[in-house]
């Protein structure tokens, strides 16, 4: 829930309420979710990354028991390295991805930031896979 077609097609523009309320549903139903977070391009280039990936996570985590984090994997899709040949530096992909982990412990505590998924999903192709992977909070 959440990718970025959803969230900046013009057609869709599906906004953080409603990503957050088609969560709170599809864990009502015993579904897991994969929610995607991620800046544009511009959003990224003014230093707004962080208040990004914040608004989004918190619009979730207002609406959902701290305990239902355990059927959710984040998933960190920053808009300008989908299907663009750009991806993210390993040290950049890490950044948020740790960003995010240390929000999960504050917002919802430390087990749950130890055990939630946190997965990268900007154009990942052989050559970066695998050094993307290494880093210590990127999961997949």
């Amino acid at each position: 829930l959440g990718h970025s077609e959803r969230r900046h097609l013009p057609e869709l523009k599906e906004s953080d309420d409603t990503i957050a309320m088609k969560t709170v549903q599809a864990l009502k139903a015993g579904l897991k979710v994969v929610l995607c977070v991620g800046e544009t391009l511009e959003e990224r280039e003014s230093g707004k990354t962080l208040s990004v990936i914040t608004r989004q996570l918190l619009s979730v985590a207002t609406r959902v028991p701290s305990k239902s984090f355990e059927n959710i994997v984040i998933a960190y899709e920053p808009v300008w390295a989908i299907g663009t040949g750009e991806t993210a530096t390993p040290d950049q992909a890490q950044d948020v991805h740790s960003y995010i982990r240390k929000w999960v412990s504050n917002a919802v505590g430390q087990e749950m930031a130890d055990k939630i998924r946190i997965v990268y999903g900007g154009s990942v192709n052989p050559e970066n896979a695998k050094e993307l992977k290494g880093q210590s909070d990127i999961d997949g």
